[in-house]
């Protein structure tokens, strides 16, 4: 992506250029969910932070209705740490007791949501912050690890997504704010449940009928065993690489993220690098795009 001084030096012929290139894009999605997960150095790095606050805002100017779901476990690692308790983990996933629950959710809602918050609307965006819990937005049961993680062990408070209720989402968007998630889910007697990002940015594009899903990461997207980007993957050649471990480590939960999307009715689903700057217009309104898209199997005889 060009810088502010590269781009004094832009014809105003290539300015136009690149508008034009936008304009079937902006059309398409004019008026479409676009169910955005937020999380790696996007949400880290102070230029980065910027050019995705900016993204959203631009978005949503347009007319497209971007909905946030961010993560948080650096942040609450280091809170963790500060006040002397120990992070554990089991195959990726936070084992969460209530002292650690509270953790979470102190740090997701009140500290991580207000600042992508107050970013956003800092460039002109109209985004109010929100917990799964609000509305009872993420209704969730206690997670059972062996389907989450083949594992026996009990991960305390981590949640399953049980339902969406697309009420809240909709009331606020149509009042023109675009939504920012802390994925905390709200179990049986109001009780809080940890929800792991992606599969909450997943439940949450089937259940609101997203246009797209699209994953921020720390990496290019799917990469062969040379390490060469994979452009497009199919439902059927995801599982395959499960299967033979193609993909592995941290790719794993969320191509499952993206596969569950995709069979929940949304289009497509893409991984990008969110160490792009401006990657969310590379990928939603220019030609080439970035990153991998998930895209469903076609039908048989199709």
């Amino acid at each position: 992506m060009i810088s502010h001084n590269e781009a004094q030096f832009i014809s105003p012929a290539l300015r136009a250029g690149i508008l034009a290139e936008a304009l079937p894009y902006i059309r398409t999605f004019r008026g479409k969910r676009i169910l955005i997960k937020y999380g790696g150095s996007a949400m880290t790095n102070d230029s980065l932070k910027r050019d995705f606050a900016q993204d959203v805002a631009l978005l949503s100017f347009i007319g497209v209705k971007p909905i946030i779901v961010h993560g948080g476990g650096p942040q609450i690692g280091e809170l963790l740490k500060k006040l002397g308790k120990e992070s554990r983990f089991v195959k990726g996933l936070r084992v969460t007791d209530e002292e650690t629950m509270d953790v979470v959710e102190m740090v997701l809602v009140a500290k991580v949501n207000k600042d992508v918050v107050s970013l956003i609307n800092s460039y002109g965006g109209k985004a109010v912050g929100i917990s799964g819990r609000d509305g009872r937005l993420i209704r969730a049961k206690k997670a059972m690890p062996a389907k989450l993680a083949g594992i026996d062990e009990d991960l305390g408070l981590v949640g399953e997504v049980e339902k969406i209720n697309p009420e809240l989402i909709s009331s606020l968007e149509d009042r023109g704010f675009i939504p920012v998630v802390a994925p905390v889910g709200a179990g049986p007697k109001e009780k809080p449940y940890n929800i792991n990002a992606d599969t909450a940015a997943g439940a949450m594009a089937a259940a609101l009928k997203a246009e797209k899903l699209l994953l921020l990461t720390d990496v290019p997207g799917v990469l062969d065993h040379e390490k060469n980007l994979i452009s497009s993957v199919s439902e059927e050649q995801a599982e395959k690489m499960i299967k033979v471990e193609a993909i592995s480590g941290g790719m794993i939960p969320k191509i499952k993220c993206c596969l569950a999307a995709i069979r929940g009715g949304v289009p497509k689903a893409h991984i990008i690098d969110g160490r792009v700057p401006h990657a969310l217009l590379l990928e939603i309104l220019t030609d080439e795009g970035i990153g991998t898209e998930i895209v469903r199997d076609k039908a048989p005889g199709l």
